[in-house]
């Protein structure tokens, strides 16, 4: 039966004398012809390369960019890519660095209650993203705004019939349906839970600082995620205003610290949150002043984005991008001894996928139709700020770009028998990948109670935004050795690398399903890159007005 399923997705991919060969590297059973080790190897090797203490952790403008960025074009290089940008593999990226100091290091309030300060770093972490040097607010009002949301196609807006302008605004984490899987898309989190959307809506309603609530299970990581990702100076995109239009300052408090607040309010930190999940919720003032004044060390800096291209044949003006990012966090916080984030699952790994699928196409005895981009992009970790500039800026037209695949957190992965897709139903790329996995022996699942928001944590949603059809998929739990997998499991003792100095490469890694994922993307791939067609957007989805507008 699968080589039947594989003949007919070979025959609708190409038609020509290569589907043997994608048949093959779709199950993995072929050999590369021209630089000798296998793809495991090379895997492997790009991994512990960029995820070595040399490399000091991948910080997008730190001393170690450099030498990141030349490695990463030298293995593009090396596998025959053609240089994306005028003779060159680096995209400039222009970045705005900011080193924000909070006075006193302390969040002072006043209220019913009297007074409490919110210590920085225990209880809260705050930054800004604006490009003026200092701010003060004195005895600025403070409110709690449930979740920070205005969804009119959900009936939701917390932001009715409130003045936030000059306040600072007290947010949940998530999305309503978390609580209630009747309200927005129950347990799969949408765009409006993300922190980054919080931040957005604050500032389009005039607020001068967004604390959210942390809280482990909605936010689906720990606190020390949140003072890792904010440990040393923070990065973003520079609009042409400096920023201006973004809330003045941004941070999250712990659950305690709320909690705090609200004594020192005097309202109940219990019912609040309680009334907040319910539809109807009123926002409500809490009675407490804050002051709080902080300077910010703001540079423009350039970073990049690294391109690779192998051009096409019939359609070259046409591309599918292959994607992954290459920053992490860089040096921080020792934890356990160990200050550097070597980041080799995230996201050496996926760039490591990409070097193997540029050599993969290369050696294709047959050129695909259209043009294959292999793009690393910087600053995921500080917003999708590379993938957010490519989409503002890119060296393709987005109307000829069919398709991405974005890769992310792709190593240690032992082979499944599913593969687990994320937004399901958005595009006609679902059909793609469930034929290329049918060709490997796998059956694709939904993604269900997707409560940590991946489909917006990730750069393929910077491409989503524009309006190009994406992949967003990996290999899921149905392990083809339960047993072996448990085993193997024992090396982390329970403990999760995501975004901690722990999160390196070992030799005792399982890479066979990180591979098995890799040549899934690359049948689905070449037969976008030999079809001639263009996935649509579902007429449900958001991006499908976007798409359509590009002709």
């Amino acid at each position: 039966m699968r080589s039947i399923i594989l003949g007919v997705l070979l025959l609708a991919a190409t038609g020509t004398a290569i589907e043997a060969q994608v048949g093959n590297i779709l199950m993995g059973t072929t050999a590369p012809k021209k630089q000798g080790i296998s793809d495991e190897t090379l895997f492997r090797e790009v991994i512990k390369e960029l995820s070595s203490d040399e490399f000091g952790g991948r910080k997008p403008l730190s001393q170690h960019e450099g030498p990141v960025l030349e490695y990463i074009a030298g293995k593009f290089q090396e596998m025959g890519l053609e240089p994306a940008v005028g003779g060159s593999y680096l995209q400039k990226v222009p970045l705005l660095s900011v080193k924000t100091k909070l006075k006193n290091n302390q969040i002072s309030l006043k209220g019913l209650k009297g007074k409490a300060n919110l210590a920085y770093w225990d209880e809260a972490v705050v930054w800004s993203l604006r490009a003026e040097k200092n701010f003060k607010f004195t005895n600025a009002d403070l409110v709690f705004a449930g979740f920070g949301i205005n969804a009119p196609e959900f009936g939701w807006n917390d932001y009715e019939g409130l003045d936030v302008k000059g306040k600072v605004v007290v947010v949940l984490i998530n999305d309503p349906g978390y609580y209630d899987e009747k309200l927005f898309k129950g347990k799969n989190m949408t765009y409006y839970g993300r922190w980054v959307y919080k931040f957005e809506e604050a500032g389009r309603q005039g607020a001068a600082a967004v604390l959210i609530i942390h809280d482990t299970a909605p936010a689906s990581y720990d606190w020390s995620v949140v003072q890792n990702g904010r440990a040393n100076d923070v990065l973003s995109l520079l609009s042409d205003t400096g920023n201006k239009e973004l809330v003045p300052l941004q941070g999250w408090v712990t659950g305690d610290a709320a909690k705090k607040i609200f004594k020192t309010a005097g309202i109940s930190y219990d019912e609040s949150i309680a009334a907040a999940k319910k539809k109807g919720f009123k926002s409500i003032p809490l009675g407490l002043k804050s002051t709080f004044e902080f300077t910010n060390d703001a540079v423009v800096e350039e970073s990049a984005n690294v391109v690779g291209v192998l051009p096409g044949t019939t359609r070259k003006d046409e591309c599918i991008i292959y994607s992954a990012h290459w920053d992490h966090f860089g040096v921080g916080k020792a934890i356990d001894g160990d200050s550097i984030y070597n980041g080799a699952d995230d996201n050496a790994s996926a760039v490591a996928a990409l070097v193997v699928l540029a050599r993969r196409f290369k050696e294709l005895d047959e050129r695909p139709e259209r043009s294959i981009v292999f793009l690393s992009v910087t600053g995921e970790e500080s917003g999708l700020m590379g993938s957010e500039y490519y989409a503002r800026h890119p060296l393709f037209p987005l109307n000829k770009t069919v398709v991405n695949l974005n890769m992310d957190v792709w190593g240690d992965k032992p082979r499944t028998h599913d593969v687990v897709l994320g937004s399901p139903g958005d595009s006609e790329t679902d059909r793609y990948l469930t034929e290329a996995a049918a060709a490997q022996g796998r059956y694709v699942s939904p993604a269900v109670s997707n409560t940590s928001g991946g489909y917006y944590r990730s750069d393929h949603f910077s491409f989503a935004k524009v309006g190009v059809p994406v992949v967003f998929a990996a290999g899921g739990s149905d392990y083809l050795d339960p047993e072996a997998v448990k085993a193997h499991n024992l090396h982390y003792n329970g403990k999760s690398t995501y975004h901690q100095p722990s999160d390196e490469y070992h030799d005792w890694w399982d890479v066979s399903g990180s591979l098995e994922d890799t040549y899934l993307f690359f049948g689905i791939g070449l037969r976008l890159a030999n079809d001639g067609y263009f996935p649509k957007w579902s007429d449900s989805s958001p991006y499908k007005l976007i798409r359509e507008s590009q002709k």
